[in-house]
């Protein structure tokens, strides 16, 4: 069964008009966003239409689990290195404390040492992952017969929840060993009985070719009755490890590889069913493009390419030219399913030359530094370029499937504030994920714990409208608004120019940053920086769970010009004058660094 996916989710709103449940849309295709090395993301006009049956599948860790010693410190490589740059050349440095349990981040995620048990950080993926329309995701079960099922029984019960609540989320799938090794057939069988056998949770299963999708081999099965109903049951695509050999039989799909990437499954038709896309590769020539230790110098990562070497800058990690040689390959191919590796591995062992492995004095593996991993998932590390990857991947998924045709604008009104009936006949509506204020209680890794009640105002969707002399702005909420007094209570961001080198990262005015009293206070940008200064007091309306602005256009420099803008709502910011805080806290529609576009 042809599975097509969109970014056009149901959501069930209360209609601010009638009071009636009506279905909405939430669709990222007509967000934009500006990274902060200034690359824009693709719109329609580069993207074309919706392409049929292309999809894309993310490889996704659900190892963050486990009764964890809490005496026991989180251990960050980037840190150590910084610090004691000697700890390189020791094995036995303190630096490296206890070996045991031994493994290592590369950098801490913008979400935390989490744990994949937790609902909080789980909602957080589902929703970035939809937004970035990716449509399936491989949870890493090659380790012996582990299938981590703590974590991957969090996410199919938060998942579910994400998806009634309107997200898209991806489709579930397990990639298990590379081979018909003894402990693949468990993990085989013990998922076939688990989830698939006795139907839970069907609604997340990724489909393949009118069938559920599993990364494994059916080799091993046997003639018994279960393993014949195993063998009937699932579309097996079992995994080739190799970066450089390819494939060596038909029916394999990768996981990473080297450029240029072999496509995978060609059918009568000559097209290829898979390929992958990878951030980086643990290879290097002292290996001759094989599996080794990241560590190893020469390594293929972030800011290197076959074609061109390296990037020398410091930063030259940050522009992602592996990734993009990458998907250079992928539109070459042009496969029904790209596979990108990954979003959130980010840990590694440290392991000695007698291990097998290729580093000297010791190695790490599969991850290591900022040049070095491949984590496309939003880290704190960066900074605010932390979510560079993020949004090229979202950029590159957008020319690889097309987009969705833009809403237009309705005709110029005068909306009355606080009359719910005059907002009813303007479009576009631009709807957002309900359901996702929930608050954060769960430990991390070791000995972390995080607690995040920031949750307060679940904004629903906003809309704008025009006349000659004045901007509306409306936005609705889940339940009633709380009190206007709270802090950094329902803020709008407004990039009026859609210009990104005017403005606190492009927005030039902020209302609501000062809490309204009988007028909202509009502030015009200082100095690009978190600076804000009073231009206008204006009007605005407070109905249980319905807000309105009316500004006049001469506030926002737009008198006699066309309308185009860009603008988000926020409530409940921590960190002021931090933007990767749209990731984190209190709600922001829409999230991250996306924008809604607003044009006449």
């Amino acid at each position: 069964m042809r599975q097509l996916r969109t970014m056009l989710f149901v959501l069930f709103l209360l209609s601010p008009f009638s009071g009636q449940l009506m279905a909405q849309q939430v669709n990222s295709d007509q967000w934009v966003a500006t990274d902060a090395l200034g690359r824009e993301l693709c719109t329609f006009e580069n993207a074309g239409n919706e392409k049929k049956d292309k999809f894309i599948a993310m490889f996704y860790w659900t190892w963050h689990q486990g009764n964890d010693d809490t005496t026991y410190q989180v251990k960050n490589i980037t840190e150590i290195v910084r610090k004691y740059p000697e700890a390189m050349k020791d094995y036995h440095h303190p630096a490296w404390g206890t070996k045991q349990p031994g493994f290592f981040y590369w950098e801490q995620p913008l979400l935390g040492y989490y744990k994949t048990t937790d609902p909080w950080v789980l909602r957080k993926h589902a929703e970035m992952l939809a937004d970035a329309k990716v449509d399936a995701v491989f949870f890493d079960c090659t380790n012996g017969s582990i299938t981590w099922k703590d974590s991957y029984e969090a996410l199919l019960k938060t998942w579910d929840q994400a998806q009634k609540d309107g997200v898209n989320v991806p489709k579930i799938a397990y990639m298990l060993p590379f081979g018909p090794v003894p402990h693949a057939l468990v993990s085989l069988r013990q998922l076939y009985r688990d989830v698939y056998k006795p139907g839970r949770y069907k609604n997340l299963w990724f489909i393949w070719k009118g069938k559920p999708c599993i990364m494994g081999y059916p080799d091993n099965l046997t003639d018994s009755e279960e393993d014949r109903e195993i063998a009937e049951f699932f579309t097996f695509r079992p995994g080739q490890p190799d970066y450089v050999d390819g494939p060596t039989r038909n029916d394999q799909w990768g996981w990473l590889e080297n450029y240029p990437q072999h496509g995978y499954v060609k059918g009568e038709n000559g097209k290829f069913e898979q390929v992958t896309v990878g951030i980086a590769q643990n290879a290097s020539p002292e290996t001759k493009g094989h599996c080794s230790a990241f560590n190893l110098p020469g390594s293929f990562g972030r800011n290197f390419t076959q074609r061109d070497g390296f990037d020398p800058r410091v930063e030259g990690y940050l522009y992602g030219w592996n990734f993009m040689e990458q998907w250079d390959r992928a539109f070459e191919l042009d496969p029904e399913l790209v596979f990108v590796t990954g979003w959130n591995e980010f840990i590694a062992g440290q392991w000695l030359p007698k291990d097998s492995w290729t580093g000297d004095p010791f190695s790490f593996v599969d991850q290591f530094d900022w040049e070095r991993s491949r984590d496309i998932e939003p880290n704190k590390g960066w900074g605010d370029r932390g979510d560079v990857y993020y949004l090229q991947l979202v950029d590159q998924v957008r020319k690889f499937k097309g987009m969705a045709v833009p809403e237009e604008a309705s005709a110029a009104k005068t909306v009355k504030l606080g009359k719910a009936d005059d907002w009813a006949d303007v479009k576009p509506y631009f709807a957002h994920y309900m359901g996702n204020t929930m608050h954060r209680d769960h430990r991390g890794r070791y000995d972390q714990y995080y607690v995040n009640n920031t949750g307060r105002n679940d904004i629903a969707g906003a809309k704008v409208a025009r006349n000659n002399q004045n901007i509306y702005f409306y936005v609705e909420t889940a339940e009633k608004l709380t009190s206007k007094t709270d802090r950094n209570w329902m803020m709008l961001f407004i990039d009026s120019d859609r210009d990104k080198s005017t403005g606190w990262n492009g927005y030039d005015f902020i209302v609501n940053r000062i809490n309204p009293d009988k007028k909202a206070i509009v502030e015009k940008n200082v100095g690009n920086r978190w600076e804000w200064e009073k231009v206008a007091e204006t009007n605005y309306a407070v109905n249980g769970n319905k807000l309105e602005l009316e500004i006049p256009r001469a506030v926002l420099n737009l008198l006699g010009k066309n309308v185009d803008i860009e603008f988000k709502w926020n409530d409940n910011m921590q960190e002021n004058g931090n933007i990767m805080d749209f990731y984190v806290n209190g709600d922001t529609a829409p999230g991250g660094r996306f924008n809604f576009v607003y044009a006449e």
